[in-house]
């Protein structure tokens, strides 16, 4: 009798549930969905929040159809998108959560800026400033005076399973409220108004929560994995972390280096490079770049005004379109929001003067140049910040599947480029809680030897002719 585990992997525009069976080195999705915010009034304006009902929903649909499949389902891991949390009071979410890319937290900013420096919490938690990092959601909070308890994404589907309360470590380190020694900063909290007491015990990467409760459909035991699907995905990738960096290329591009001490530096401040934890102990120094969210909304808005050509076809013109003039701010805050990114985008070449990239096919080519030479970007600077001689850079996720993504990367690191696997956060999560599990054994370079004869990566090399790369 074979024995599988399941991975309930929550990223910011779809989830899937995904069950491996170990025994015969197979993966296959039980359950995919689309993730999409939805706008409620709040009273005075339109606020941007997450369906988590309908995602839960989701969730269970799939953890019932994998508990019927499966011979035995062993464990059960879950991993989301960070920084978004739900508030709980005695155990009853008080509302849906809200969405990171909602406008409030450009307040919350403000309000933690007039408490404390950027600088001064830079050297206490080792965050890169994001506006829409926890601890300014929370700055803004209308509820939080009601709630007991305050749960991340994963943290809380988990407690929905299990009906225990606890705070993942790697997803807490995202919060802007978690000391570089691995636990809360209860001074700050109390410095910004925040009382200790809503935040659960910190828990590492691979400890078990418990058994699901009765009633679902399924039954296994659930285990907090590296619940920041960022670290999931890092655990998977096949590289020697010594002399590789890594993209992590999704609704964000994660680009960085796995350490085993944070670089806390004015220098990595200025730059906002982040320090987030690891599995088993690991500190991931990373910035983030917009990343496919910049395709995904361009995708979405030719869709909406009728030039609906699927993304293949988008690709394949891009790759003859000619590259744009300049590459553009991939980060410029513009971005960030919903919205019509095809017009933005030639906003941002037009205030300089510059010319736009011509039609769908030049738009997807200046969005496909701009993300690679960010991720170039980011892989230089984080050696140098860091002081690692990087060789080789590996690429995971949705990201690795785009051929003229990651040839247009390589070129532009003058590095090889090695991509895959695809599905890298679903089989970290599958991983670390099959170890839990005692079905698979040994550090995390171990697995990813594992996964390195699993799932062999492919290699891009760059191309000699560089005239064909922007400068």
């Amino acid at each position: 009798m074979s024995v599988q585990v399941a991975a309930v992997d929550l990223g910011a525009t779809s989830g899937r549930v995904i069950v491996a069976d170990l025994d015969r080195l197979q993966m296959r999705t039980v359950a995919r969905f689309a993730n999409d915010p939805v706008t409620i009034w709040n009273g005075e304006r339109h606020a941007l929040h997450w369906d988590l009902p309908g995602l839960y929903g989701h969730v269970l649909g799939g953890l019932a159809r994998a508990g019927h499949e499966s011979d035995r389902l062993a464990g059960i891991g879950v991993d989301s998108w960070a920084v978004d949390y739900g508030l709980l009071r005695d155990g009853r979410l008080l509302s849906v959560p809200h969405h990171y890319r909602d406008t409030r937290t450009e307040r919350g900013v403000a309000l933690v800026h007039a408490q404390i420096e950027r600088s001064e919490l830079y050297a206490r938690n080792g965050l890169q400033f994001l506006p829409f990092n926890t601890v300014y959601q929370l700055a803004v909070e209308s509820l939080l005076d009601q709630a007991d308890t305050v749960l991340l994404i994963p943290d809380l589907v988990t407690y929905w399973l299990t009906g225990h309360r606890v705070a993942e470590r790697t997803n807490a380190s995202t919060t802007g409220l978690l000391g570089l020694d691995g636990g809360w900063d209860t001074g700050l909290m109390t410095r910004l108004g925040l009382s200790p007491s809503l935040f659960p015990d910190v828990v590492d990467a691979g400890s078990s929560r418990g058994r699901v409760l009765p009633g679902l459909g399924f039954d296994a035991d659930v285990v907090s994995v590296a619940s920041h699907d960022t670290a999931s995905a890092v655990a998977a990738i096949p590289m020697d972390a010594s002399e590789s960096a890594y993209i992590s290329c999704g609704t964000w591009g994660l680009v960085g280096l796995e350490l085993s001490e944070p670089v806390v530096t004015e220098a990595g401040r200025a730059a906002n490079f982040t320090n987030e934890a690891g599995a088993d102990g690991r500190n991931r120094f990373l910035h983030n770049v917009m990343g496919l969210w910049l395709l995904t909304e361009t995708v979405r808005q030719y869709g909406r005004d009728g030039q609906g050509a699927d993304l293949a076809t988008l690709l394949a013109a891009a790759a003859q379109a000619p590259a744009p003039t300049q590459v553009f701010d991939t980060n410029d805050p513009r971005f960030l929001p919903p919205g019509d990114m095809p017009a933005r985008i030639a906003d941002w070449y037009r205030e300089r003067g510059l010319r736009v990239p011509d039609g769908p096919a030049g738009t997807v080519r200046a969005i496909l140049e701009s993300l690679a030479a960010a991720f170039a970007s980011a892989v230089r600077a984080a050696g140098q910040l860091a002081g690692v001689d990087v060789r080789t850079v590996h690429i995971v996720g949705g990201g690795s599947q785009n051929d003229l993504l990651c040839q247009l990367t390589a070129d532009r690191l003058g590095l090889p480029l090695l991509a895959g696997p695809v599905e890298a956060t679903a089989l970290g999560n599958i991983l670390l809680t099959a170890r839990s599990q005692g079905l698979v054994s040994g550090d995390l370079d171990e697995l990813r030897r594992r996964v390195a004869e699993w799932l062999p990566p492919r290699r891009y090399v760059p191309r000699t002719d560089l005239a064909a790369v922007m400068v």
